[in-house]
């Protein structure tokens, strides 16, 4: 009970001087607000970034000509694209090499491409892709209706094709796809499947690509179009390092890469391309920490200045507590809670704002909607933490007034 009498009373003295309670709560505001909304527009990021980065399949790795995210300067481009390409022939010899795997698929794409029925077409901007049939699981492709193709469609360049699912809902909204012929850059391609919905990345759909045999593409549109990626699963986490090293080995034995130089070619799991991105983020997280330190900083010495004047005005009834028998404690926790008060409600209006303006800017970027709980409870506690540490001295101050003397004060 005198815990809720400390906060009416706290809350009572608050009310009686506005201006300056607001002011002061202002500087709060601005600190856990800038925590909060930063926190909660990397948060929406990463969410969606997870989403979208985790195409690979479980303890699943991919090597490509690229670098998942290119790093290095202005230069780098020129550098990475001097490379040589991962041809169909390196794959096999790779696949052949690598025998402890569970699935080695192989992917060349092409993109920007029209997919056409009849009278109706796409948007071109479809993703074609030759592939492998370890590339379906590799990749968590699986088919909604019909199938996949297999090694007999790939060793005989048959001439099919499975398309995602914004491509059957453009092209066949009212008829089975499943038999139909379709129309690629004037070549003709049976449909034997659509895959389940992959969903979407920052508001763009991921369902706009079709899959053909590796074999039909290249004859399509030349061994040579573009470098293949390939894709590597292992068949538990406790051989996955393990099974990246030897790739890793075999590569460079197959590129030729001398000893002591770098790999001329990328590779990355979902895990590593999380890790990446963390590392981005928690820079511009840290830097928005900093700033709104300071300004929580020169909030907390503006909290005490608050205080030390509330002491100075309120001599007189804090000799009037002592003298009918106030405690020196019951004295200290009124004047700590009237700190840690104005802090939580400064810190309680930064973080509504801070995630309604986080969300706000987040939706611009098509990201899903969160509230980082774990930032959030973190602004409460610096919030505590800058009362107590603010609030303390002109609470010491309070509690410590001889009775006789504070009765005096006029």
């Amino acid at each position: 009970m005198r815990i809720f009498e400390f906060i009416r009373i706290a809350l009572s003295s608050l009310h009686a001087n506005k201006l300056r309670s607001s002011l002061t709560i202002l500087g709060i505001v601005v600190g856990i607000f800038s925590i909060i909304s930063i926190s909660t527009l990397i948060s929406m990021l990463q969410l969606s970034i997870e989403e979208g980065l985790s195409m690979l399949g479980k303890n699943t790795f991919q090597i490509q000509k690229w670098p998942a995210m290119m790093e290095g300067g202005p230069g780098a481009r020129a550098r990475y694209r001097n490379r040589k390409d991962i041809t169909y022939e390196d794959y096999q010899q790779f696949k052949n090499k690598l025998v402890d795997a569970k699935y080695v698929g192989a992917e060349q794409w092409s993109f920007g491409k029209l997919v056409k029925y009849g009278n109706k077409e796409t948007n071109p901007n479809i993703q074609i892709c030759g592939s492998t049939p370890e590339a379906f699981p590799n990749n968590k492709w699986y088919p909604e209706i019909g199938r996949t193709f297999n090694n007999q469609d790939v060793f005989r360049h048959e001439k099919v094709i499975v398309i995602g699912k914004d491509i059957a809902d453009a092209l066949f909204e009212f008829i089975d796809p499943i038999g139909q012929e379709v129309r690629v850059d004037g070549h003709k391609l049976r449909v034997i499947g659509v895959f389940e919905k992959q969903g979407a990345m920052f508001g763009e759909s991921q369902d706009n690509f079709a899959i053909m045999p590796i074999t039909t593409f290249q004859s399509f549109y030349g061994k040579r179009s573009r470098s293949i990626n390939i894709t590597v699963s292992s068949y538990d986490r406790e051989s996955y390092e393990d099974l990246i090293e030897k790739a890793v080995g075999e590569m460079r034995i197959i590129r030729k890469v001398p000893p002591g130089e770098e790999n001329d070619f990328g590779i990355f799991s979902n895990q590593s391309l999380l890790t990446t991105m963390d590392g981005i983020t928690s820079g511009v997280r840290i830097g928005a920490f900093v700033i709104a330190g300071i300004a929580l900083l020169a909030a907390g010495v503006g909290i005490m200045n608050i205080m030390l004047v509330s002491v100075t005005e309120r001599t007189k009834e804090i000799g009037i507590r002592k003298a009918i028998g106030a405690r020196k404690s019951s004295i200290l926790i009124q004047f700590l809670s009237e700190a840690i008060i104005l802090c939580q409600i400064g810190g309680i209006v930064g973080i509504v704002l801070g995630v309604i303006v986080g969300n706000f800017a987040g939706s611009m970027l098509n990201a899903a909607a969160t509230i980082p709980m774990d930032w959030v409870a973190i602004g409460v506690f610096m919030c505590v933490l800058i009362g107590v540490t603010f609030g303390t001295y002109p609470a010491v101050k309070a509690a410590s007034l001889d009775p006789i003397e504070a009765l005096r004060y006029e």
